[in-house]
């Protein structure tokens, strides 16, 4: 059997979505996240679902047919993967926002601010996987923020123990993750990029509150986590100040060891050393092997190449490949051109 392949969450937009990424220099989402959503639904009304439908039929379908085993839904529908969540939130407030240094100091942004208990609302994200299921017979992957990424993206004004936010994040999280679940879900994964940031938290109370975001599903869920180390908000930038990636050793013996299935690694825009694979007994792997902030075209033979170097560290029935991260800040032809090698690289081994 060829090494399963699939795609972490974002997917660039058909240019017909009326909801900018929060990246892009036109948009402005970086300055107020309540404009996205809110002026899509103003400008278009009840089109604007008809082309959020249409626009995530099609990049499911792309993934499909270039190869994917397990499509994203691409997130289309999101002017962020975390805002986008919050927004389905009691306790967070989008009409008061405070200014926040953000990744280790190196932006300023106006995030949205907790004002009150967090407590989920009405499930959404049950239609969001069934617009995409629905074009595939291949399991559809819907990704959720985690706790930690939730708090680093928010202003706390109401918590004075972030461990309490943190575990009425998860339970709230833990509502939609058992809707997607009871509604057939298969692969349901939580982003925790702040895992890499702040390792400490995550072995203190982030991973348990992970095994809570998952709490009282079935057992054929696979139960993911992503966790990279943070990109550049353009391509090509090398100013970028990353997460330590040795950060991966720290956090590997308790993820092993965690309720999960599933831990996704970047490993592409900056290799670790691959006897980290080894630090998992349990678990399947997923390794970035496509870089998602630079516009070089990996070849074939060099991400074959680094799967195999990895499956002398890992059984090769535990590993899957993937690009590092969402893949919203490239083009769709770079894009298609990386998925098709990834794919091509991934049947080879």
């Amino acid at each position: 059997m060829p090494i399963l392949t699939t795609t972490i969450g974002a997917y660039p937009k058909p240019e017909y979505v009326p909801i900018p990424d929060w990246f892009q220099e036109e948009s402005t989402v970086s300055n107020d996240p309540t404009k996205a959503l809110d002026n899509c639904n103003e400008c278009h009304g009840p089109q604007a679902e008809k082309l959020l439908e249409r626009a995530t039929r099609e990049v499911v379908l792309e993934q499909v047919r270039l190869g994917i085993d397990v499509p994203s839904d691409g997130e289309v529908r999101r002017e962020n993967y975390i805002h986008y969540h919050c927004r389905n939130l009691e306790g967070i407030d989008f009409t008061c926002l405070t200014r926040k240094a953000m990744r280790d100091g190196q932006w300023m942004v106006a995030v949205p601010t907790i004002t009150g208990p967090i407590k989920a609302r009405a499930g959404f994200l049950v239609r969001d996987w069934r617009v995409a299921q629905a074009v595939t017979e291949k399991p559809v992957k819907i990704t959720l923020p985690g706790p930690l990424t939730i708090i680093d993206s928010t202003y706390n004004s109401f918590y004075e123990d972030e461990r309490q936010l943190a575990a009425n994040l998860a339970t709230a999280i833990n509502n939609e993750v058992r809707k997607l679940a009871d509604a057939g879900c298969r692969w349901i994964q939580i982003d925790e990029p702040l895992f890499a940031r702040e390792p400490d938290k995550a072995l203190a109370f982030g991973i348990e509150n992970i095994e809570r975001c998952f709490y009282g599903i079935q057992a054929k869920v696979n139960r993911t986590i992503h966790i990279c180390c943070g990109y550049p908000d353009r391509l090509d930038s090398n100013q970028y100040q990353k997460a330590p990636s040795q950060n991966y050793f720290r956090l590997a013996p308790a993820l092993d060891e965690a309720a999960l299935d599933v831990i996704s690694i970047e490993d592409a825009h900056r290799p670790n050393d691959l006897s980290l694979l080894e630090k998992f007994k349990h678990q399947t792997i997923i390794i970035g092997v496509l870089g998602i902030a630079r516009s070089r075209i990996e070849s074939v033979e060099e991400i074959a190449s680094r799967l195999r170097k990895a499956i002398d560290h890992i059984d090769k029935e535990r590993l899957m490949a993937a690009p590092d991260c969402g893949l919203g800040i490239l083009s769709r032809q770079q894009v298609k051109a990386k998925l098709a090698n990834m794919v091509k690289a991934a049947q080879l081994v």
